[in-house]
């Protein structure tokens, strides 16, 4: 009785906070304040000193112009953790900044978070660590898809089939839903990062110039557009010419982009079709009817959604504002975190080797 008592009392004072650890750009959502950081997910560490001295969009600006002395680390690589000292220092910033947004400091927060759909038990065991050694009292860890699902607000504990597609900078989850879980998924590399660099090989293979990681994502937002527009699109870029050596100005235009990406975005279609495959005709059906939700930055660039609802012959719809299903699913998980609880992710016991 008393520490049920104990934990409703915490449950007030503390700062509920909700995060989508994306590997792209990172979202915190904080009770009762709504989503108050939307920033890369990057850090920036001076290697002499080991000393991190930007996070964040500071951080994200240094990209391609940094001495020798900067390195910039991703903490996340395909949606998991891949250097711990460094995501646990990013978490540790955005939840400092939770608290200033709040004013208040008075018990360490519960925090939600997304985890990739696939990933091992230990890289999840990695994500709940972080969180914890960042300061958070409580950590409840829900897949990626299901967030996102809740986050536009699917009717996911109905005896009815919801598909999800998540598509991030990292990683893409494709997920159907029903009953308050997941019945299957899968887990792609086949996202924003993975289209960037095919962008970057097709410009330095057909136009001997090397350009960067940042004008390569400025290309896919500005320039990209899976299916054919009515007028073509174009963007001057800078780049290095291989030949020269010397910078070098390029026109690139919509149909350059298709031809980079079009075997990424044939793979990512075959990855839908393999869950539709082992989906029951009961599902499917739903899925027919309902139309399948497209969620995350992938969600945004022209003509994607319209060319695999063509390609699946299925409605294909974009919520208003994709890039933030998942983290406000954490939000709705925070009102009511019961009612979710059977789809927590619990740990094993196998040992985290950090």
């Amino acid at each position: 009785m008393i520490k049920e008592t104990f934990s409703k009392v915490a449950s007030f004072l503390s700062n509920d906070v909700g995060i989508d650890l994306g590997t792209a750009n990172t979202l915190v959502y904080i009770k009762g304040a709504g989503i108050v950081v939307n920033e890369p997910t990057v850090v920036a560490i001076n290697v002499k000193t080991g000393q991190i001295i930007a996070i964040g969009r500071d951080a994200a600006a240094m990209i391609g112009r940094t001495p020798v002395h900067i390195e910039i680390v991703r903490p996340l690589s395909n949606g998991v953790i891949s250097d711990f000292e460094a995501a646990q220092e990013y978490v540790s910033y955005f939840l400092r900044r939770a608290e200033e947004k709040t004013g208040r400091k008075l018990l360490r927060p519960r925090v939600v978070v997304g985890s990739p759909s696939g990933i091992t038990n230990v890289e999840r065991r990695a994500i709940r660590k972080a969180a914890r050694h960042a300061g958070a009292r409580e950590v409840m860890v829900l897949e990626e898809p299901l967030l996102a699902a809740i986050g536009v607000r699917l009717p996911v504990h109905d005896p009815v089939g919801s598909f999800v597609i998540d598509m991030g900078g990292g990683t893409t989850d494709i997920a159907v839903i029903s009953l308050g879980g997941i019945y299957h998924s899968r887990h792609t590399t086949v996202a924003g990062d993975r289209l960037n660099e095919d962008i970057i090989d097709y410009v330095r293979d057909e136009y001997k110039v090397l350009i960067g990681e940042r004008t390569a994502e400025y290309l896919k937002k500005t320039t990209a557009s899976i299916e054919e527009p009515d007028e073509e699109i174009e963007t001057v870029v800078q780049g290095r010419d291989l030949v020269s050596g010397l910078p070098r100005e390029i026109t690139i235009t919509d149909h350059d982009i298709r031809e980079a990406v079009k075997q990424s975005i044939r793979l990512l279609t075959r990855e839908v079709v393999q869950v539709f495959e082992i989906t029951p005709p009961e599902m499917s059906a739903d899925v027919s009817k309902r139309g399948i939700v497209f969620t995350g930055g992938g969600a945004l660039m022209r003509g994607l959604p319209e060319y695999l609802g063509t390609k699946l012959e299925i409605p294909v719809m974009v919520p208003d504002d994709p890039l933030t299903s998942v983290v406000l699913g954490t939000s709705i998980v925070l009102e009511d975190p019961e009612r979710f609880a059977a789809a927590f992710i619990h740990d094993d016991e196998i040992p985290l080797q950090i």
